[in-house]
Parts: structure tokens; C-alpha cells; sequence
């Protein structure tokens, strides 16, 4: 069997995104900056592709502006809040520790070009404090910018909440929504949201497609200097297929969310139950708070390269919070900043789930796993080292 449990990463295109978007590849190709009928043709499915998506999350079409994906909608916006801030001499960024890189980053940069920031902890749980965020604003604080579910543990941040503290000092508030977008409600004015960040490709629209609300009133600067696309903030022919796959999937991802969100999170805390009977093993993250399909593990005396090398000869792709870098393997910075050991965090695992993944998927990943793991062990000189301290037990 072959398993597909990295929806986190990316999703499989939907029969409906592909079926909405082949006819502007095929009949209907024409640039919508064209004065000619072709063109005008594309312009309209342009417009009706923004109306969508706007208000699917509760914007105004006039507030969306369509991008290559969530980090660049993310730089986008980050960046010209700062410059904004300081113009008002206002210098300090507040985010958190666990961020996606696209915007720790470019928060890295900005601290280069002299700007404060501040990275708030997400404690255990993987949960922002709001009364933390109330204390760490101050009269230079310009932007407040926290994600609205992490990527990795899944943790859904109280982001009505959030927003609000950040509008009762005044400050613009972003969330990159890009792993909730499509998976959980999400209405920009009646949650206060400024700005936020999605991309198609989390839903099952295409890769290289994505968008940036960002409300009315705020003098967005341009991102890309050239011709009049997106309302001039944006040149470039815009990529039409993939925007109209993105409204598509986005449709068809909102109408069923409640259906998927039930049977999505059945499957997940299935098998997080089943994966927590493997000893010296962890849930990461808030077991309540988190994304229907999101399970994220660690497991004590395991290397996560290793485990995904064995789950990938199993036939499971899934994915790993530690990552090999310049032949080095560093932990996840997620579960650092949740307060996990480095020998801990080594030993991560990210399994993802969404509406196309089944029931005997999991029942398939719960009968492989165990093994892999004990496999692991027995090759471990750590876990060797747990058991003679009396941290763990042969099994």
C-alpha cells in the first residue's frame, strides 16, 4: 500500500481545480491585460476567481491580491509594515518563535536594517499567551505578526484574541494562514485580521499560486514594479490557470469543511491514539487546539531521517521536523521553541492527513510503524544508553 500522509506540505490537485483551470490553458489563454474579446474573457475569470476567494474568507475583492504563494504574500506584507513603522518612528516586530521561514527570515533581515523584533514564546502546548503579546507591545510597535496554525505541530492560535490586543494599542495585525486556509472558518473582518497570507497549493489548488489580503484603507507599497497587474502593487501577466484553480479548490475545500473537518479529525486522533502505545513516545503540541489532519510524534532514542527513510520503503511518505543541512542534522525550530531537548527533537515525526486519506491508511501506517521504531532502537546506541539509565525498557 501506498500511503500519502504529508498534506502538510503540499496537497494533490482536485479533479475540481484541474477541471477549472484546463480550460484557460486550452480555449480561454488569452492575457487579461488584452483589450481584445480572448483577453476580456480572461479578465472576467480573473474577476470571478478574486470575488471567490475574497469572500470565502470574509474580504472584500478590492483587498485581495493574488501572488506566487504564502512567502511571498508573507514578505510582502511584512516588509512594507515595517517601513511604513518606521516612517512613523515606529521600529519594533513582534512575531513568535515557531514561525514559518518566510517570515523569521524576513524578520532577520529587517533586525539587519535596525528594527526591534521580538519573537514571543509558544510554551509546551504550542500556544501563544495573549497576555504576553499585551505585555510585549510597546509605543514602536508596529507590526504584530503570528501564524494561524503552525505548519509543523498543527496549534491553532487564539487569533480573534490576538488581534484585538493588538488593535486596542494600534497596531496592524498579520496571520500567515497558509496551513488554515481552506481547513478551518475564517472571516478577515469579524476576527479583526489586517492581513493574511494563503496558498493554493494547501487545499488542492496548484503549486505557485497564492494571495494576499490585506484590508482596505492601508497603503499597500508595490511589490513588483512594471505594468498595471493587481492594481499595480504587482506586475507581471498574472498566472490565470492557477488562480482559477486556487477559487475552485477553495470552493469546493469551504463547502465541505465541516463534513471533512469531522471525518479528518476521526482518522487523526485514531491514529495519534494508536502511535502513543509505541513506549518513549510523544504528542507535539495541544491535543484539542490543533488542525483536524495534523499528528505530529517524537520519539526518544530515534533519528527522524531514519524513520523516514523506513516509512518511505514502506510505502508511507511523511515528513520529519529535523532537517540535514551542509551535512549536519539540526532539530526542528518548532519543537525547540515548545521546550523539546535537541536529543528529543531529533526523533520527530509529522504525519498529515486531509479528506482523500482513508481509514486502512491508517490502519496501514499503525501496523508498520511500531516496527520501524523498535527496529531503530535496537540499532540505537542512545536508546541502548535510556535503558541502562532506566529511562526506558526493552520491548
Amino acid at each position: 500500500m501506498n500511503v500519502y500522509f504529508d498534506n502538510a506540505a503540499t496537497t494533490s490537485v482536485s479533479e475540481t481545480a484541474l477541471n477549472a483551470m484546463l480550460p484557460c490553458l486550452k480555449e480561454n489563454y488569452g492575457n487579461a491585460s488584452s483589450l481584445h474579446a480572448l483577453g476580456q474573457e480572461a479578465n472576467r475569470v480573473l474577476d470571478e476567481a478574486r470575488q471567490t476567494v475574497a469572500s470565502l474568507i470574509g474580504a472584500n475583492p478590492s483587498e485581495l491580491y493574488f501572488t506566487s504563494g504564502g512567502s511571498e504574500a508573507d514578505n510582502w506584507i511584512i516588509t512594507q509594515m515595517a517601513y511604513q513603522g518606521r516612517r512613523k518612528g515606529k521600529t519594533h516586530l513582534i512575531s513568535t518563535a515557531f514561525e514559518h521561514h518566510a517570515v523569521l527570515h524576513t524578520l532577520k533581515k529587517l533586525e539587519k536594517e535596525g528594527f526591534e523584533v521580538t519573537l514571543l514564546p509558544v510554551h509546551e502546548d504550542g500556544l501563544v499567551r495573549p497576555e504576553e503579546l499585551d505585555a510585549a507591545i510597546t509605543d514602536k510597535t508596529a507590526l504584530v505578526t503570528i501564524m494561524y496554525a503552525n505548519n509543523e505541530i498543527g496549534t491553532i492560535q487564539p487569533i480573534t484574541e490576538l488581534a484585538a490586543i493588538s488593535h486596542k494599542h494600534g497596531v496592524f495585525f498579520h496571520t500567515d494562514a497558509v496551513q488554515a486556509v481552506g481547513h478551518l472558518p475564517i472571516d478577515v473582518k469579524a476576527q479583526g485580521i489586517d492581513a493574511l497570507s494563503l496558498s493554493g497549493h494547501k487545499f488542492h489548488g496548484v503549486k505557485g499560486t497564492g494571495a494576499l489580503y490585506c484590508r482596505k484603507g492601508v497603503l499597500l507599497g508595490n511589490l513588483i514594479e512594471g505594468g498595471a497587474q493587481e492594481r499595480g502593487k504587482r506586475a507581471g501577466t498574472e498566472n490565470i490557470p492557477g488562480i482559477v484553480a486556487m477559487a475552485a479548490a477553495l470552493q469546493e475545500a469551504c463547502d465541505n469543511m465541516e463534513e471533512n473537518a469531522a471525518r479528518v479529525t476521526a482518522m487523526r486522533d485514531k491514529l495519534i491514539a494508536g502511535v502513543l502505545q509505541i513506549p518513549n513516545s510523544r504528542l507535539n503540541g495541544d491535543p484539542v487546539k490543533r488542525l483536524p489532519g495534523n499528528a505530529s510524534f517524537c520519539f526518544e532514542g530515534v533519528e527522524g531521517e531514519s524513520l523516514l527513510l523506513r516509512l518511505d520503503l514502506a510505502g508511507v511518505c511523511a515528513s520529519s521536523g529535523s532537517a540535514c543541512t551542509s551535512g549536519s542534522l539540526d532539530p526542528s525550530h518548532v519543537l525547540l521553541a515548545i521546550g523539546l531537548p535537541t536529543e528529543v527533537a531529533h526523533g520527530s515525526l509529522r504525519l498529515t492527513l486531509d479528506e482523500v486519506n482513508t481509514e486502512e491508511e491508517v490502519d496501514y501506517v499503525l501496523e508498520k510503524l511500531p516496527g520501524i521504531v523498535r527496529t531503530l532502537r535496537n540499532m540505537s546506541p542512545v536508546w541502548e544508553d535510556m535503558i541502562e539509565a532506566g529511562t526506558a525498557q526493552a520491548y
